[in-house]
């Protein structure tokens, strides 16, 4: 699955996007792996309620299945203007 990470999240990570091989059933449960990995991890997804989520480019809360999932990304809220 690819993951991708954009504005500080990818700054905090250190990197814009990866693959990883996981069993994660949610995004929630994708979240805890990547945390349990590296510090940078647990830095970044440290307050979920300043990160968005999208499954397969369809915008989606941390509950949501990733049964066939190819693409997860993270990112801040989005302002208009």
């Amino acid at each position: 699955m690819d993951i991708l990470y954009f504005a500080w999240l990818r700054e905090r990570i250190g990197i814009p996007r990866e693959r990883v091989d996981t069993d994660a059933a949610t995004v929630a449960d994708l979240v805890d792996e990547l945390t349990a990995r590296e510090d940078r991890y647990a830095v970044a997804f440290g307050d979920l309620g300043a990160i968005r989520v999208a499954v397969d480019q369809e915008l989606t809360e941390f509950d949501a299945a990733l049964d066939g999932a190819r693409e997860v990304a993270f990112f801040p809220p989005m302002t208009g203007g």
